[in-house]
C-alpha cells in the first residue's frame, strides 16, 4: 500500500497562484497513473490533472492553460502548479495514485477568496 502525503494547499485571492505537492511511499515512474482529482463542498470528486504511464497529461477542461502537473520521479513526488486561480477552484484536492488499485491521500484545502 502507497502512502501519499499532500502538501501546499491554502488560502489564496483571485488570481493568485498555488503549487500542491504529494509525496509518495513508492515509485512514481511506472505507475499506470498519477495525479490530482478535487472535490468541493456539495459535488462530487472531479479529476483535475493526471500523469499516465508513457507520461502523457490529462487536464479536465476548466483549468486547461491555468494549471500544469509535473513529477519529480527521483523524488516520487507529483506537483500540481496552479496559476491564475479562480473561486470555483475551491476544493480539497486528492493525489491519486494507480498501480494495481487506486490509492489516495489524505487531501489539502485550497480556498481562492479575496
Amino acid at each position: 500500500q502507497v502512502q501519499l502525503v499532500e502538501s501546499g494547499g491554502g488560502l489564496v485571492q483571485p488570481g493568485g497562484s498555488l503549487r500542491l505537492s504529494c509525496a509518495a511511499s513508492r515509485s512514481i515512474s511506472d505507475v499506470r497513473r498519477v495525479g490530482w482529482y478535487r472535490q468541493a463542498q456539495g459535488k462530487q470528486r472531479e479529476l483535475v490533472a493526471a500523469i499516465g504511464s508513457g507520461g502523457t497529461t490529462t487536464y479536465d477542461d476548466s483549468v486547461k492553460g491555468r494549471f500544469t502537473i509535473s513529477r519529480d520521479n527521483a523524488k516520487n513526488t507529483v506537483y500540481l502548479q496552479m496559476v491564475s486561480l479562480k473561486p470555483e477552484d475551491t476544493a480539497v484536492y486528492y493525489c491519486y495514485y494507480y498501480r494495481n488499485f487506486p490509492s489516495w491521500g489524505q487531501g489539502t484545502q485550497v480556498t481562492v477568496s479575496s
